[in-house]
C-alpha cells in the first residue's frame, strides 16, 4: 500500500471479511492483517478430492435463517441443504431413538432472566433438586449435556440470562433449523474474497500484530511478518481478533498489547464472557459401516439416516454424519471438559480415543474401524495460537457485557467479532457477520 490506509482491520475471520467488504465499497482504502497464512479464521474447510463433501474444521452449520448470511451465500449461488435425519442416543449401553428433547425443552424454557442470574447448573440445582426418578435424572443430565456440547460451555460458568437471550434470539431466526452451504464456507471464502480484492483491500496474511497504539484520530499497528517488523498507521483500527486474545496478557503468542491499555469496563466486560472448548476429529471411512447397524435383533430400523449420536463419552459424546447427503464421514465433536482432557494431546492419540469411543458405542472392532478407515482430520481449536478456543458464551453477570465489549473508543478503535454481537448470536458465523457490518457503519458514520 502506497500510503496509509483510512482503515487497518486486524483479523481476517469472517467479521473482518465483512467489514472490509463495505469500507472497501464505501471508497475508504483498507488494510486488512491476519496472522495466519489463510483468511476464515474459525471458518476452516478443507477438500479432499477422494471425498464428495467439504471437511470442516471449524463453523460447519448455517444455524436459522439469519439474513446476514443466507444473502451473501444466495448471491453467491451457493447449494443450501437442510440437515436432516434420525438422531439416535446410547443410554446405559443401548441404542435407540432419542426421545429427550421435549424434556429438555422443558427444562430450558424454565429459565428466567427477570430473576438475579445464576449458572445453568445452579438454575437445575434450585429449580428441580435432587431428580427422584431414572427419567429426571436423565433428563437433567441431558440437558446439562445440550448446554456444554451446543455452547461449548462449563454450565457451571454459563449464565442463565445469556442462555435466554440466546434462545430468543433463535426463535426468531428458525435456529431450531440447521443448513450447510454444498460446498462448505468455501463458497462464502471465495465471495468475500472476490470482492474485497475488486474493492482494493490490501489483504496482508501471516502478518502477526503485536501493539495497537491509540488515541484519537491516530493508531499505530505493529505487527511482524517473514520480512520483520512492520509498522502502521491510520486514523481507525478496527479490532476482529477472538475473545481469548482480547483477554491473553499481553507477550503470549496471538496477544495484542494496546497502549494504553483498554479502559476497565471493556476489559471487566470481557471477564464476565468466555471462550468454549471444543476438539473437533473428522473421520473419512471407505464405506458407511454404521448403515448396517440395527438396535436390536429384532429392529427392522437401522442407522443408514443417522444425523446425530448422542452418548455420554467421556471423551467424544457427541457424532454427526453429513446427511442428508450419504457419504462415509462421521464428525466427533468433544466440547468442554472432553476438549480439557484431549487440547494438547497429539493427533494420534486424538485419533485412537475416537476409535475406541465409536468402538463402545456402535459395536465394531477397533481392527474393523482402522482397516476401514482411509483419513483422519483434527484441530485442536485450544492449542491454536490465534483463537484459543472455540466461540464466546455469557457468564454469570454477562448482562450488558456484549455492548460494553463492542462499543468503539475515542473513534479510534473499533470492535467486531461473534463475541461483540449484542443480539443473542454468539458463537455463529451470522453474529460475526452482523458485527462486521455494524463496526463498518460506524467507521463510515465517523469519516463523514
Amino acid at each position: 500500500m502506497a500510503r496509509d490506509p483510512d482503515v487497518i482491520i486486524i483479523g481476517a475471520g469472517m467479521a473482518g471479511l465483512a467489514a472490509a467488504r463495505e469500507l472497501g465499497r464505501a471508497s475508504l482504502s483498507v488494510c486488512l492483517l491476519e496472522a495466519r497464512g489463510r483468511i476464515g479464521g474459525r471458518v476452516f474447510t478443507l477438500h479432499d478430492p477422494a471425498c464428495n463433501v467439504p471437511i470442516e474444521l471449524g463453523a460447519e452449520f448455517i444455524h436459522g435463517r439469519a439474513r446476514e448470511i443466507w444473502d451473501p451465500l444466495e448471491n453467491a449461488g451457493a447449494k443450501i441443504t437442510e440437515v436432516h435425519g434420525d438422531s439416535w442416543c446410547i443410554s446405559d449401553g443401548k441404542l435407540s431413538s432419542c426421545d429427550f428433547f421435549e424434556e429438555v425443552d422443558s427444562i430450558l424454557e424454565k429459565m428466567d432472566d427477570s430473576v438475579p442470574d445464576e449458572s445453568f447448573s445452579a438454575f437445575l440445582s434450585r429449580r428441580f433438586g435432587e431428580p427422584q426418578t431414572n427419567r429426571q435424572r436423565e433428563a437433567q443430565q441431558h440437558a446439562l449435556s445440550y448446554v456444554s456440547g451446543f455452547n461449548a460451555a462449563d454450565p457451571a460458568q454459563v449464565g442463565v440470562h445469556w442462555l435466554v437471550r440466546e434462545m430468543r434470539a433463535e426463535k426468531k431466526i428458525q435456529g431450531d433449523r440447521a443448513f450447510r452451504p454444498g460446498d462448505g464456507y468455501t463458497t462464502l471464502l471465495n465471495a468475500f474474497q472476490e470482492q474485497i480484492a475488486h474493492f482494493g483491500v490490501d489483504v496482508c496474511t501471516d502478518t502477526v500484530v503485536e501493539s495497537v497504539s491509540w488515541r484519537a484520530g491516530n493508531v499505530k499497528v505493529s505487527a511482524r511478518d517473514a520480512r520483520g517488523t512492520l509498522l502502521l498507521e491510520a486514523p481507525r483500527v478496527l479490532v476482529t481478533v477472538p475473545l481469548s486474545l482480547l483477554k491473553t496478557p499481553p507477550g503470549q503468542a496471538g496477544a495484542v498489547r494496546f497502549i494504553p491499555e483498554l479502559p476497565e469496563q471493556k476489559r471487566d466486560a470481557l471477564n464476565r464472557m468466555e471462550m468454549g472448548k471444543v476438539i473437533r476429529v473428522v473421520l473419512r471411512f471407505r464405506e458407511r459401516f454404521w448403515e448396517s447397524i440395527k438396535p436390536s435383533a429384532r429392529s427392522r430400523k437401522n442407522l443408514s439416516h443417522m444425523a446425530f449420536l448422542f452418548s455420554k463419552s467421556e471423551w467424544f459424546p457427541t457424532w454427526w454424519t453429513t446427511m442428508p447427503e450419504k457419504s462415509p464421514v462421521l464428525t466427533a465433536w468433544a466440547p468442554f471438559r472432553s476438549a480439557e482432557r484431549l487440547s494438547g494431546q497429539s493427533e494420534s492419540f486424538m485419533t485412537e480415543r475416537s476409535l475406541q469411543t465409536l468402538s463402545a458405542l456402535l459395536g465394531p472392532g477397533i481392527k474393523e474401524l482402522q482397516n476401514l478407515l482411509e483419513r483422519v482430520y483434527v484441530h485442536d481449536w485450544q492449542s491454536d495460537p490465534f483463537s484459543l478456543g472455540a466461540y464466546s458464551y455469557g457468564k454469570v453477570g454477562a448482562d450488558g457485557a456484549q455492548e460494553a465489549i463492542a462499543a468503539p473508543l475515542e473513534n479510534a478503535l473499533f470492535f467486531a467479532g461473534e463475541a461483540t454481537d449484542t443480539e443473542g448470536h454468539n458463537g455463529t458465523v451470522h453474529a460475526a457477520l452482523a458485527t462486521g457490518f455494524r463496526a463498518a457503519r460506524e467507521i463510515l458514520q465517523t469519516s463523514e
